[in-house]
């Protein structure tokens, strides 16, 4: 809901990065490093170390926004980047709430977490069907510093930054926090239905 107007500061924080330290690096590796973080700190959540979860759940987030700076940047974009970036996401996205169900196998944590699975399918559908159809349209309704054309909505990557930042912070809340989680993205989902409704 707020990354139109975040991935501008964003953009405006990482490009001295990008332009310095990371402008020999080719941003796809910097995708694959923010797979590693995002696995370590799934991990780190079985160990039951939170903390140090946290921490790495917050470097892989500043490694996603930084690969796509890079390739800005250095005129390193390309299709397939944009791909990769957005495949790993969905990596790291899933291996979190498993973790917290591997780290504390209850009943509740297991069906939690499978209507947070279900709500993420029913989003993933929500804006992989009308992403095609805007491009075709030419239709931008939000930044275009991202691959792919979405309407706006409710659960972006901002909220699903702090939302998981929750999981790591009140681990003994976990199920709680999914079953939260996967109404504010089930209402995202219904949200763009509505959009390409009206739209479309």
């Amino acid at each position: 809901m707020r990354d139109a107007v975040l991935r501008q500061q964003k953009e405006r924080l990482l490009t001295p990065i990008a332009q310095g330290l990371f402008a020999a690096v080719h941003p796809n590796v910097v995708s694959l490093a923010a797979l590693a973080v995002g696995l370590s700190s799934a991990v780190a959540v079985v160990w039951q170390a939170c903390w140090l979860g946290l921490g790495l759940w917050l470097l892989n987030r500043m490694l996603d926004g930084l690969d796509g700076v890079i390739a800005r940047t250095h005129k390193k974009q390309s299709d397939f980047g944009g791909y990769l970036d957005l495949f790993l996401d969905y990596i790291v996205y899933l291996a979190a709430p498993i973790a917290f169900v591997v780290a504390v196998p209850t009943r509740a944590n297991l069906w939690a977490c499978t209507a947070l699975f279900a709500a993420y399918y029913l989003n993933t559908m929500s804006w992989m069907g009308l992403s095609p159809l805007l491009a075709k349209r030419r239709r931008q309704p939000g930044s275009r510093f991202t691959s792919l054309e979405m309407p706006t909505g409710l659960i972006e990557g901002t909220e699903t930054v702090i939302l998981y930042a929750l999981f790591y912070i009140f681990a003994p809340y976990s199920a709680r926090l999914f079953l939260l989680m996967a109404i504010l993205v089930c209402l995202t989902a219904a949200q763009r239905l509505w959009w390409a409704y009206r739209h479309l």
